[in-house]
C-alpha cells in the first residue's frame, strides 16, 4: 500500500513538472510570437512611408531613377518575405532595402531643394525613426526567439519539447552587406 501511494506521488510529481515544462515552453514560445508582431507593425508601417518617401524624391531628382527604382523593388521583396513569413528571405531582402536607403540619402545630399523640403524632412525622420525601432525589436526578438530555442534544445526540455512539436524560432539575421559600410565614392563619381 505505501509502495504504491509512494508511487502514485512520484508519478504526480513526474506529472506536475512536465506540465510546468510545458507552460514554460509555451510562455517562451509567446514571448517569440509576440516579438515578432512588434517587428511586423514595424515593417508595415514603414513599407507604408516608402512610397511617400520615393515620390517626394523623383519630383526632385530627376537623373536618380536607378536609385529610386532599386528601393522600391527592395521595397516589394520586403513585403513579399514578410507576408511569407520566411526570415532568410526578409533578412537579404531587408539588407537590400538598406542599402537602398542609404543610397537614396546620399544622394539627396546633391539636392538642396529636396533636403528643405517639408515633406522630405518628415518622412526622412519617420522613416529613420521607423529604422531604429525595427533594429530595436529585432534584436529583442532574436533574444526572445534564442531563449525558446535554448530550452527546446536543452534536456529534459527537449523531450517534452520533440513530444510536442515545438519548433525552432527562425533568427531574424540581414547579410554581412548590410553590416558594411557602403561606398560613397561610387555614389559621388570619385
Amino acid at each position: 500500500m505505501t509502495v504504491w501511494i509512494g508511487l502514485g506521488a512520484v508519478a504526480l510529481l513526474v506529472a506536475l513538472y512536465g506540465v510546468s515544462i510545458y507552460n514554460r515552453l509555451v510562455a517562451l514560445r509567446q514571448a517569440s510570437a509576440k516579438a515578432w508582431s512588434n517587428i511586423d507593425v514595424l515593417l508595415v508601417q514603414r513599407n507604408e512611408e516608402l512610397p511617400k518617401l520615393v515620390e517626394t524624391c523623383r519630383q526632385h531628382m530627376r537623373y536618380e531613377q536607378e536609385t529610386l527604382e532599386r528601393v522600391t523593388q527592395a521595397r516589394s521583396l520586403a513585403m513579399q518575405a514578410r507576408a511569407g513569413g520566411d526570415l532568410a528571405a526578409l533578412g537579404r531582402a531587408e539588407a537590400s532595402l538598406q542599402a537602398g536607403l542609404g543610397q537614396l540619402f546620399a544622394l539627396v545630399e546633391q539636392y538642396p531643394d529636396l533636403r528643405a523640403s517639408e515633406s522630405f524632412l518628415h518622412l526622412h525622420g519617420r522613416i529613420s525613426g521607423l529604422e531604429n525601432a525595427i533594429a530595436d525589436r529585432r534584436e529583442f526578438y532574436n533574444e526572445s526567439a534564442n531563449l525558446y530555442n535554448t530550452r527546446i534544445e536543452s534536456f529534459p526540455e527537449l523531450l517534452l519539447a520533440a513530444l510536442c512539436g515545438f519548433r525552432r524560432c527562425a533568427l531574424l539575421r540581414f547579410e554581412a552587406a548590410r553590416l558594411a559600410d557602403p561606398d560613397l565614392r561610387g555614389l559621388f563619381g570619385g
